[in-house]
């Protein structure tokens, strides 16, 4: 499923002019994970690095998750993003790259017009207001799978993390809510068109960051990748 990563979007973003410009919408037919303008990158097969998503689950290190109390203070955002200067936060550079209608930035980086597609649910949202930023893999999730072990400052790249397309995504608050804290054996998106992205980009964070998944998760991640037989992840590990 070819999906372009976030940080070159990003960039060309914060090097635009104030005003922003139109997008031409993103063809989602074979990947309901939307983009912003950027260039064509790579299919995942033919990607430096990409795996089919069995191979990927397997790698993933099975272990019962922390069952101390979880701390949501302990993972601060949204930060500065990747730009301190531009006057946007995570939260608000992440809705610039998702756009798949460009929309306007005003002082504080107040974002009017615009419009997003949620692939979670297949919804189209013209309103930034209506959106919720997702952490693929939920806060308490990361927490029990092994964030509760780290540094504050790691913490906190985990939270604010734009630099991995997989990471972060402008979803429905509905469905973000939904959703919640639960892993794939417990929640999965209501769309069928979005089940082998969201596998994909649930597993490549995982990688990614180094977490656990417990026997059900990785059982269930399993499961329905059989209904994903070109799937593949490319990881990209953290610093």
């Amino acid at each position: 499923m070819p999906r372009p990563a976030l940080l070159p979007a990003l960039a060309a973003l914060l090097l635009a002019v104030t005003g922003c410009t139109s997008a031409t919408e993103t063809d989602t037919t074979t990947d309901p994970k939307p983009a912003a303008p950027r260039t064509a990158s790579p299919s995942p097969s033919s990607t430096s690095g990409a795996r089919p998503l069995n191979d990927a689950i397997r790698d993933l290190k099975t272990a019962p998750e922390y069952t101390g109390a979880y701390d949501r203070d302990a993972f601060k955002h949204w930060n500065k993003g990747l730009n301190p200067g531009d006057g946007c936060d995570t939260r608000e550079e992440l809705l610039l790259a998702e756009a798949v209608k460009e929309p306007t930035k005003g002082d504080g980086c107040k974002l009017t017009g615009g419009e997003w597609l949620s692939y979670y649910d297949e919804v189209t949202v013209t309103d930034a207001g209506g959106l919720d930023v997702d952490h693929m893999v939920p806060l308490e999730e990361a927490w029990s799978s092994g964030a509760h072990t780290w540094t504050a400052e790691r913490r906190e790249a985990y939270a604010n993390d734009l630099t991995a397309e997989r990471s972060l995504v402008a979803v429905t608050a509905k469905t973000n809510r939904s959703k919640g804290r639960r892993d794939p054996a417990e929640w999965l998106p209501p769309a069928d068109s979005a089940l082998c992205t969201y596998l994909e980009d649930w597993t490549a964070t995982k990688l990614r960051w180094g977490l656990t998944a417990d026997t059900k998760e990785r059982d269930a991640l399993a499961q329905h990748a059989k209904d994903c037989p070109d799937a593949a992840v490319e990881v990209q590990p953290a610093s």
